[in-house]
């Protein structure tokens, strides 16, 4: 892969981590008044345990707080998949792979990210 891709690849990892922050930011503020001060440390709670690492076909997007993480989405990191594209965003099987039915978008589609919440692909 080249290292154009990789940096494209990374800038749309960044944007895909941003848009699942303030979806969070959004989800959180749409319920009833409470404390701000709670709701805002558990926005900056999610916001920092947001991380995606790297292997050797996907990268996997993990949300953890107060040591619990779970897996939120893989993201196709190969052009030599039979199935799916290179950047194409997959649900969790579970903690070491996607499910491979189908795509839930691609993170270098203008639309690629409307099956992402603050919880994952859908």
């Amino acid at each position: 892969m080249s290292e154009i891709m990789k940096e494209a690849m990374t800038d749309k990892m960044d944007d895909l981590l941003d848009h699942m922050r303030e979806n969070y930011v959004n989800w959180s503020r749409s319920g009833p008044d409470g404390s701000t001060d709670i709701k805002t440390e558990m926005e900056e709670e999610y916001a920092d345990g947001l991380v995606y690492e790297y292997g050797s076909k996907y990268i996997k997007v993990i949300s953890g707080k107060r040591n619990q993480n779970s897996v939120c989405l893989f993201v196709v990191n190969t052009d030599r998949d039979k199935k799916f594209r290179f950047g194409d965003i997959l649900k969790p099987a579970g903690w070491a792979a996607p499910a491979r039915n189908f795509a839930r978008g691609n993170v270098f589609e203008e639309d690629g990210f409307n099956r992402v919440q603050w919880t994952g692909a859908y």
